[in-house]
């Protein structure tokens, strides 16, 4: 069953089913997307456009898969932006954009069944958790480790998707990875790829 989404694109910006996204609004297109979620249903759906070199009048060609966030919290500013934090509630697939006469882009969509509770071999979190460290580390991060390992499989395989620095290539293919544990494995490889020093004995993140 299909169903209609206004879309904020946003390269770079990752949401997965129950994790959390921050989102400062400020462009006028966006702060009326925002108007609009608010009277009806609270929904945006996050997608990344597609990397092009030339902008098509405004509208780069998406990614065929995002997901959909609720506003969770919303502030709205002196400037008539907002500050928001969205609450990840289902993958979509686009199935065709739509025509339409606001400034803000919609799409047709197919919500995707949510797949609950998955967890990582034991192999596997460990392999991660060494690897993030590392990566953390090289970075100068500062990361509270403790709390690191009492995250759930999910929470933490989704969370570092969504915060790392990779490009939008890489974030879409852990978007689209089939599972928990085929996004764990591609997390370990692009924190091996981007964060290889280069001669200058900086790390390279793209």
């Amino acid at each position: 069953m299909s169903t209609r989404l206004s879309i904020f694109p946003l390269p770079g910006a990752l949401l997965f089913p129950g994790m959390h996204l921050p989102l400062h609004i400020f462009e006028p297109r966006y702060r009326a997307l925002v108007g609009d979620a608010m009277v009806r249903d609270r929904r945006i759906g996050m997608i990344q456009p597609r990397p092009v070199f030339a902008r098509d009048e405004g509208k780069p060609p998406l990614f065929e898969l995002g997901c959909v966030g609720r506003i969770a919290e919303v502030e709205a500013l002196d400037d008539g932006g907002y500050n928001l934090i969205l609450q990840g509630v289902a993958l979509f697939r686009v199935l065709r954009e739509l025509d339409v006469a606001t400034a803000f882009r919609q799409v047709e969509a197919e919500l995707l069944p949510v797949t609950a509770d998955e967890t990582l071999s034991l192999g596997r979190r460990a392999s991660l958790e060494t690897e993030s460290r590392r990566f953390a580390e090289a970075q100068g991060y500062a990361v509270d480790w403790d709390q690191v390992g009492r995250l759930d499989d999910e929470s933490l395989v989704n969370g570092i998707a969504q915060i790392a620095p990779f490009d939008a290539a890489a974030k879409q293919a852990l978007l689209e990875a089939s599972d928990l544990e085929a996004r764990a494995e591609l997390i370990i490889q692009l924190l091996t790829f981007f964060g290889r020093h280069d001669g200058d004995d900086r790390v390279t993140l793209q």
